[in-house]
């Protein structure tokens, strides 16, 4: 009996989608050419929709692929992976990605909320996933390393009280500075 196990490989991830709740592309990053052309990616998605908008499930094996999902709203959150692929880690792979969103809108995980800071969203997936390979998997640590400071925010997007406390403790800062200064 010739069991054929695959050669183990850090490209874990196909693809990660976001559609809405009428199977419209919201996100869509895909790290291989399973579905080369947009038109074969749209025939997927549509597929997938379909097949997994009424379900009560988490996974579904699906055009030889395994993919797992999750929805909130009006927006269904999918990663993609090979027939082989380990569930568990597409699963931790999905929940870092929707806790990541979640944080960053402040658990307001809607359609205009999330198209409103696709920026984030973009700068989320690819601190997550990298041409198919998990960075991470730990949703604090992608939230700090996606969270907008105040610093970069314009300033005519910052609040008073915000711009007022920064400068306030660039100030402390400077004072203590030199008082250590003046001390040596």
């Amino acid at each position: 009996m010739d069991t054929h196990i695959p050669e183990p490989s850090l490209y874990s991830i196909k693809a990660i989608l976001i559609l809405d709740n009428d199977s419209n592309r919201i996100l869509a990053k895909y790290y291989d050419n399973t579905f080369p052309s947009a038109k074969e990616q749209k025939v997927f998605e549509k597929n997938l929709f379909n097949k997994t908008h009424r379900a009560n499930a988490e996974i579904i094996m699906f055009e030889g692929l395994t993919c797992v999902y999750r929805s909130s709203v009006d927006l269904f959150f999918y990663v993609i992976g090979s027939a082989n692929e380990n569930e568990l880690i597409l699963v931790n792979t999905l929940n870092c990605f929707y806790d990541s969103i979640s944080s960053m809108l402040r658990k307001n995980v809607e359609k205009r909320t999330l198209i409103e800071n696709m920026d984030g969203v973009f700068l989320t997936v690819d601190e997550i996933c990298d041409n198919g390979i998990i960075l991470e998997c730990d949703p604090v640590v992608v939230s700090q390393r996606t969270a907008f400071r105040s610093d970069d925010l314009p300033l005519g997007e910052q609040t008073v009280s915000s711009v007022m406390t920064g400068k306030l403790k660039v100030l402390q800062q400077a004072k203590e500075q030199l008082k250590w200064s003046l001390l040596k």
